[in-house]
């Protein structure tokens, strides 16, 4: 990835920024990640139907309790069941709000006991990246379907141990894209690809924060296995091919990291890159941990113009459509009603299951992703431009 990478690969302790601390019985997380970004959904447990599928949540970090276990709860086919931490009383507090008995809450080293727990037929995998691997391959072996957050991995060669050990196990894995299903970003691609403005010819994608805890795992690069690149840079390449639909045959990178900035002493603070697709179509990528929040999309095509502010947020998207109007162009903008993306995503998952049907963001797909940010790394190293294999 971005550095040559210590020997040790044993993530380091999580800071209180994303794991939270225990307050008055409460859950209470910290301010000094930039990736802030919250929606009230609520937190009141809601029983569904037994036949909805038994999720177990592992990893109880900002994700987990802001987004994750609330679109659980208001998913329709899919229900809490179980919590996986490596700390129990953190558990414990917030299983109680979810009505979670205590009998199902697990450390990372029981996951073997899973294989006794039918009701329990997926996992949601919400740790640091550099966990994915050994507790996918342990999921797996526990006969559990897996739900993992992305980035997939830390290196390709994980990547394919995750896929090999559910396909060995007969299990689904889904890595969890959740713009995918997010309704503006689908709007968008419905209509780049009805045509209706012609052929797109530039894309651009920005997704920068600031991070400024330097404890937070996400800048340790043995954890995290780069920096804005793998984080939120991985929506922009991502969203690019989701997109297009195609993949890319070169590409470009740029990366810069402070040198006096000890949060970036071996991970990215920001990193531009540039793909050009077999249709003739070139993306401009950027990402950074150091720049003010924007997430942003835009596309310009033959007849017009699409602008998706807040494309990759979890709230707050703005979709405006121009079109060339006799030389000139008139401006829409298209209203959507917002949904949860994190329970479209885990509905889905779900449906999967119980049609055995494969995932729409399948193990390859986060395996394509790996294959295309370990060559943007070696182009920024090595200050050359790219050509990829075409499968």
């Amino acid at each position: 990835m971005p550095r040559d990478l210590p020997a040790s690969s044993h993530p380091a302790s999580p800071s209180e920024a994303d794991t939270g601390r225990l307050e008055n019985g409460k859950v209470v997380f910290g301010s000094g990640s930039g990736n802030t970004e919250h929606t009230d959904t609520g937190s009141s447990p809601v029983l569904p139907p037994d036949e909805r599928v038994g999720f177990a949540v592992m990893g109880l970090g900002r994700l987990s309790v802001g987004q994750i276990l609330p679109a659980l709860v208001e998913s329709r086919t899919a229900r809490p069941v179980a919590l996986i931490s490596g700390r129990k009383e953190k558990a414990q507090t917030i299983a109680q709000e979810y009505g979670i008995p205590s009998s199902s809450i697990f450390t990372y080293d029981e996951i073997h006991r899973l294989a006794d727990r039918p009701d329990i037929q997926a996992v949601y995998v919400a740790t640091p990246n550099a966990m994915h691997v050994d507790q996918v391959e342990a999921l797996a072996a526990a006969g559990k379907h897996i739900l993992c957050e992305k980035p997939m991995s830390n290196t390709v060669q994980e990547a394919e141990r995750m896929i090999a050990a559910c396909k060995q196990a007969g299990v689904k894995l889904m890595i969890a894209y959740r713009c995918h299903f997010e309704p503006f970003n689908r709007a968008v691609i419905k209509l780049v690809r009805s045509g209706e403005l012609g052929k797109p010819k530039l894309v651009e994608a920005v997704n920068t924060q600031v991070e400024t805890d330097a404890s937070h795992w996400r800048l340790k690069a043995p954890v995290a296995g780069g920096g804005a690149l793998p984080d939120i840079g991985l929506y922009c390449l991502n969203g690019t091919r989701n997109l297009l639909g195609e993949e890319p045959v070169e590409l470009f990178a740029r990366m810069v990291s402070p040198a006096d900035d000890p949060r970036f002493a071996n991970v990215d603070e920001t990193f531009s890159f540039m793909m050009r697709f077999p249709s003739g179509v070139i993306a401009n990528c950027a990402t950074s941990y150091g720049a003010s929040i924007v997430r942003k999309l835009s596309i310009r095509l033959e007849k017009g113009a699409i602008e998706l502010e807040n494309a990759f947020a979890y709230q707050g998207h703005r979709l405006r459509i121009s079109r060339e109007n006799e030389g000139h162009p008139a401006v829409t903008e298209w209203h959507i009603p917002p949904a949860n993306q994190f329970t479209l995503e885990i509905d889905h998952f779900a449906q999967c299951i119980l049609k055995d049907e494969t995932p729409l963001t399948s193990g390859e797909e986060g395996l394509r992703d790996q294959k295309l940010m370990e060559a943007l790394y070696c182009s920024a190293r090595e200050d050359r431009m790219i050509r990829l294999p075409q499968e």
